[in-house]
């Protein structure tokens, strides 16, 4: 729908870095997309960080190199807020090292501060946004009319006035409140990073957001230490070793690099016109994030109808594409709740024939 060959000659490469621009074909974005896969699955494995730090460092930027280029290209189908946070989360997990070396406390300080800007931003672009967050009706609508609705969407939206009251006071407390606690001392990070967890567990229950509160919840294990996470999980902490000098420089120019780019974000976050997902450069480091700024009301459904005639005349005929996911044809459903509605009055009457009888 949009070709990505006509998009590499009408914008220049330095305005949108990616691999493509010299392949802009089915078969490159095919073979990236394996590639991808085998570098991913070496590093859930572990078998990316078991090696030395500059081998760990080479498949996570490759990993950033690969995905970048399918972002840069995918115009409107990658133009959404996760895709940044994924690549600057990404980018930073560069600089992490291998398994064997010790975590720079500047590293972690870089992924608490993504998730940060993830969390906070969202919930000042919500009390800046639409007045139902303000009075606490804005999960009134939000379960019916979010993009995706989920299998207990349904249980969630018939709850009553006190819990979609309850749940809009406890965004603002994870959202406004909990973020701060990225950054103080533990137990209390930790405290945050389980909160959130919560948070994003209960909004994906609530309907489908795609990965974004997955990725959100990895961010929050940032917040947490090592003795946290033995308690909680059955893991050891591995002997380490201090990063090596260039290591060290690497990071440390890293952090200085992002606290300048963070100058934008930050007058974005304190201003009254405050945006959601803004990438200021065309690497998506250090963005603008948030979500749900404004409710909508009525749900409204897209129809994507498709022909196989050739030629267009006023006889054409036209079929909808079903999407899964999607709540289905509205007349189909119209239909099947008049069906239902009808097999239910008629059980009735032959209930009452029965009961006369």
């Amino acid at each position: 729908m949009l070709p990505v060959s006509l998009f590499t000659k009408a914008v220049p490469w330095h305005s949108s870095p990616s691999l493509f621009f010299a392949f802009p074909t089915d078969t490159a974005f095919t073979v990236a997309g394996w590639i991808g896969v085998l570098l991913s699955g070496l590093v859930i494995a572990g078998i990316a960080d078991h090696y030395s730090t500059w081998f760990s460092m080479l498949a996570w930027a490759a990993l950033w190199t690969l995905y970048i280029s399918f972002v840069n290209v995918g115009q409107t189908f990658y133009g959404f807020g996760w895709e940044s946070i994924l690549l600057e989360a990404c980018f930073y997990a560069v600089f992490l090292g291998s398994r064997g070396t010790t975590p720079q406390t500047i590293g972690i300080w870089l992924l608490r501060w993504l998730l940060f800007r993830v969390m906070f931003g969202a919930g000042l672009i919500k009390l800046r946004g639409d007045p139902c967050w303000r009075d606490l009706t804005c999960l009134s609508y939000h379960y019916e009319t979010q993009p995706m609705p989920g299998p207990l969407s349904w249980y969630f939206h018939w709850a009553p006035d006190w819990f979609h009251k309850g749940g809009v006071l406890f965004n603002h407390f994870a959202e406004l409140v909990v973020p701060f606690g990225y950054f103080l001392p533990q137990p209390i990070s930790s405290f945050a990073g389980v909160i959130t967890i919560v948070f994003q567990a209960l909004i994906f229950a609530g309907g489908n957001l795609s990965w974004l509160n997955a990725l959100t919840m990895v961010l929050a294990v940032s917040a947490f230490d090592d003795r946290f996470l033995a308690r909680v999980l059955p893991i050891g902490v591995p002997a380490t070793h201090p990063p090596a000098l260039t290591h060290k420089l690497a990071v440390a120019a890293l952090g200085v690099l992002v606290v300048v780019l963070s100058i934008q974000p930050v007058r974005n976050m304190l201003s009254q016109g405050q945006i959601m997902n803004t990438v200021y450069n065309r690497f998506h480091l250090v963005g603008t994030y948030g979500a749900f700024g404004s409710i909508t009301r009525p749900r409204y459904e897209i129809i994507v109808e498709g022909t196989a005639d050739e030629e267009l005349t006023s006889q054409t005929v036209w079929r909808a594409y079903e999407f899964k996911g999607k709540p289905g044809d509205l007349d189909s459903l119209a239909a099947a709740n008049r069906t239902v509605s009808l097999a239910a009055g008629l059980a009735h009457v032959v209930r009452s024939h029965v009961i006369l009888l």
